[in-house]
């Protein structure tokens, strides 16, 4: 048996950077420029107005749905899409047969020296504190979950930041479309000022759609697709706490493991 709390070498937790999400935007907006190139001048596609009715104009509106801190913090989790940590739900769930085994052969409070391994898992660490502490299990599932809850919820409220504003951004690039138009028609007898008119017009469609569809609605689906695989592991830790702390067999244990595991990570520990 491997040492209490300890980690398959190639399980083992490690901040790496995600290349799809980096691949993704560059490759996106590394083709959209290349269309502006080969089609013609990229600064065309510069318009001082525009950026300031769509970006500020989208930021204004998201502060006003939204408190500072909300904003902020969803700033402090787009990090997460790019640099993240990695945590296989198997390997998780192999960690916690690890330390439930501990736990039936040496008793509960062996675990007690485990708990400097756990730091790196402070979801898991939390749990078989209590347990050692003494806490039922019903008690430390209770917790746990409410924890867990609270996670998911505080991680949807960031995604939804990004989905707003994504329904934000093309709004505000139609609101500059009118007022191009507006501005276009209102100095028609002046044709110097058609052109600046009717490309704040047009560029601020651009920019909203771009940023909507390429930028915060891929990036609020990666932080829902993260958080939906943060929520497994964290699961699987609140699952084998409990039972720890309820002294179950271990086999038991794995079973209901498995049962929430997705069949391709399904683990056979005790076979």
């Amino acid at each position: 048996m491997a040492d209490i709390g300890s980690r398959p070498e190639n399980g083992r937790s490690r901040i790496v950077i995600d290349m799809a999400t980096v691949l993704g935007l560059l490759s996106g907006f590394g083709l959209v420029g290349t269309a502006l190139f080969i089609g013609g001048s990229p600064l065309s596609f510069v318009d001082l107005p525009a950026i300031l009715i769509v970006f500020g104009g989208t930021c204004a509106i998201v502060l006003t749905c939204f408190s500072m801190d909300e904003v902020l913090h969803t700033w402090r989790v787009l990090l997460k899409t790019i640099v993240f940590s990695v945590q296989d739900p198997a390997e998780a769930a192999i960690r916690v047969l690890q330390v439930a085994e501990a736990a039936r052969r040496q008793g509960v409070l062996s675990l007690q020296s485990a708990l400097p391994a756990l730091e790196d898992e402070p979801f898991l660490l939390k749990g078989i504190s209590m347990v050692v502490d003494g806490t039922p299990g019903e008690e430390v599932e209770a917790i746990l979950r409410r924890d867990l809850n609270a996670t998911v919820q505080r991680h949807a409220k960031s995604s939804g930041v990004l989905r707003k504003a994504a329904e934000f951004f093309p709004a505000m690039g139609l609101i500059g479309t009118l007022i191009g138009l507006v501005q276009m028609l209102g100095r028609l007898d002046d044709p110097s000022t058609i052109g600046p008119s009717m490309a704040t017009a047009l560029i601020t469609t651009f920019y909203g759609a771009v940023m909507a569809n390429m930028v915060c609605l891929p990036l609020a689906t990666k932080l829902e697709r993260n958080s939906a695989q943060e929520a497994l592991v964290n699961h699987l830790y609140m699952m084998g706490a409990a039972s720890i702390g309820r002294q179950e067999n271990p086999r038991r244990l794995e079973m209901l493991l498995n049962s929430i595991l997705p069949p391709a990570k399904r683990i056979r520990y005790f076979d």
